[in-house]
C-alpha cells in the first residue's frame, strides 16, 4: 500500500500525486508497486525490499545520490500475543526532493505523525525529517521500556503467592521483548553515531542539535533496556525457586491435615470391626470415642506446630 501526505499551512495532509517535498509511506508494497516507485525515482530494488526483513539490521547506504536509512523501531503485539513488544525495521529513503520511509507493516512510530502527536515537523525538510522520525524511534523505546518496567512489577507482586507457572512465562516473554529491544538499539546507536563522521546528511546548525539530542536517547534507552534485562533475569531465577518453595509449602500443608485427619479416622475404624470392644456397653461410649479422637487431633496439631511444621 502507498500513501503520500505533505506539510501545508493546514497541517499534514494527504495527496494523490507524488509532488516535491512530499512523503510516500510504503507499507508492505507488492511486486509490481516497487517496480513502479524504482522507475519512477531511479533508486536500487533493494532499498525497498531490505526494510521488509523482519530481520534486517540498522544501517544506512548510499547509492547515486539516493540514501537509505534503516532503523529498528519498537511495536506493540496486540493483547492476545505471546510476545508484548517486538521490533521491526523502518526503511527511510531520500531521494530526489521527496522522503519515502518502508515499512513491512503499521509502525507506532510513523503512526504518531500521521495523528498529530509529532508536532513542528515538515515533510519538505527532509534531512530534518529523517531525524524526527529515528528521534521518536528511540523515544518510543524509552515509552515501552516504562511500560515493560511496570509489567514486570506486577509480574513480581502476584509471584510471591503463585503455585503455577504462567506468570513465570509472562516473564520470561517480557525478557524475549528486552533482548529485542537490546539488539535493536545496540544496532541503532552504532547506525546513528556514523552518521557524526560519515557525512551522509548534510545537516544545518539546529538539525546538529537534533541528531545530539537523537544519540543522548539511544544511549539511554540501550542503558535502561540493559538494566531491565539483567533485572528480568534475576527475577526469572528467582521467582522460579519461590513457586517450587510455595508448592512445598502448600505439600506440607496438605500433608499435615491428612496427618491430623487420619487420627480420629484410625479410632473410628478400630470401633467398627465387628469384634468385642471395650466401653461397647457404655451410656456414654459415643462421647468418650469422639473425646478420644478430638484429643488425638489435637495432641497431633500441638506436636505439628511445636515442630514448625504448621
Amino acid at each position: 500500500m502507498i500513501s503520500a501526505y505533505i506539510t501545508t499551512e493546514n497541517g499534514l495532509i494527504p495527496v494523490d500525486a507524488w509532488e516535491d517535498g512530499c512523503w510516500i509511506k510504503v507499507v508492505n508494497p507488492t511486486e509490481k508497486e516497487i517496480s513502479l516507485l524504482v522507475e519512477r525515482f531511479g533508486v536500487w530494488v533493494e532499498f525497498f525490499t531490505d526494510p521488509l526483513d523482519v530481520d534486517e539490521r540498522a544501517r544506512f547506504e548510499v547509492d547515486e545520490g539516493h540514501i537509505l536509512i534503516l532503523i529498528r523501531s519498537p511495536r506493540r503485539e496486540p493483547e492476545e500475543a505471546a510476545i508484548p513488544y517486538i521490533t521491526l525495521p523502518i526503511g527511510i529513503i531520500l531521494t530526489g526532493q521527496v522522503i519515502i520511509t518502508v515499512t513491512l507493516t503499521e509502525v507506532d512510530v510513523l503512526d504518531e505523525f500521521l495523528s498529530g502527536w509529532v508536532k513542528n515537523f515538515d515533510t519538505r525538510t527532509r534531512t530534518r525529517f529523517a531525524l524526527q522520525i529515528c528521534y521518536r524511534t528511540a523515544l518510543r523505546f524509552l515509552r515501552y521500556l516504562k511500560d515493560i518496567n511496570r509489567m514486570s512489577s506486577q509480574i513480581e507482586m502476584n509471584l510471591h503467592r503463585s503455585t503455577t507457572n504462567d506468570l513465570l512465562l509472562d516473564l520470561f516473554n517480557l525478557h524475549k521483548s528486552l533482548v529485542f529491544f537490546t539488539t535493536s538499539l545496540r544496532s541503532n546507536s552504532l547506525m546513528v553515531e556514523k552518521f557524526s563522521y560519515s557525512n551522509v546528511l548534510d545537516m544545518s546548525d539546529e538539525e546538529i542539535d537534533l541528531y545530539e539530542e537523537m544519540v543522548i536517547e539511544n544511549k539511554q534507552a540501550l542503558e535502561m533496556a540493559n538494566i531491565y534485562t539483567s533485572i528480568v533475569m534475576g527475577m526469572t531465577g528467582t521467582f522460579a525457586s519461590i513457586i517450587n518453595n510455595n508448592v512445598n509449602v502448600v505439600m506440607k500443608l496438605l500433608t499435615s491435615i491428612t496427618i491430623l485427619i487420619s487420627l480420629p479416622t484410625l479410632i473410628a475404624s478400630i470401633y467398627g470391626m465387628n469384634v468385642q470392644l471395650p466401653l461397647q456397653e457404655e451410656p456414654f461410649a459415643f462421647l468418650v470415642i469422639m473425646f478420644c479422637a478430638i484429643t488425638a487431633s489435637a495432641l497431633g496439631l500441638f506436636i505439628l506446630v511445636r515442630w514448625k511444621v504448621l
